[in-house]
């Protein structure tokens, strides 16, 4: 079975990515907090955004192509609602992917806890809203 994607649901939820991450890593809401934990000085990058940006849209498109596919295996398994079906799969993938290994890494690297907590609060909040997109905008025919 080769799962059903809705690719404009997926090019929409990239999209919403990038609009999460600039809302939390602005600095008044969670940037100035993340850049002190990180020991990353805003003022005076290291580099220029163009590379960092271009892989964010690219890693971003594969998370939300997966997560689609997995949420229309995920609807065909248990049925009920899409809706339900991409947000539950994003959690659970969220969870046993993403959160274990940014723990597991951090704690190997030394990093702070606060810092682990701010980047995979922003993962969860990254996946859900495009479960969100993804679940209201279904592929055809589900």
């Amino acid at each position: 079975m080769v799962p059903e994607i809705n690719y404009w649901a997926v090019l929409l939820a990239t999209v919403s990515s990038m609009v999460v991450g600039a809302v939390w890593y602005a600095r008044p809401v969670m940037g100035d907090r993340w850049a002190k934990l990180a020991g990353v000085n805003l003022d005076q990058p290291s580099r220029g955004p163009l590379w960092p940006m271009i892989t964010t849209v690219i890693v971003s498109f594969i998370t939300a192509w997966v997560l689609a596919g997995a949420a229309s295996i995920s609807w065909h398994f248990y049925e009920g609602s899409f809706l339900w079906a991409a947000v539950a799969t994003s959690i659970v993938l969220w969870a046993g992917f993403t959160a274990a290994r940014f723990i597991t890494h951090d704690a190997f690297e030394g990093r702070s806890t606060r810092l682990t907590t701010l980047n995979i609060a922003h993962e969860l909040i990254t996946v859900v809203v495009m479960a969100l997109i993804i679940g209201v905008w279904p592929p055809a025919g589900l």
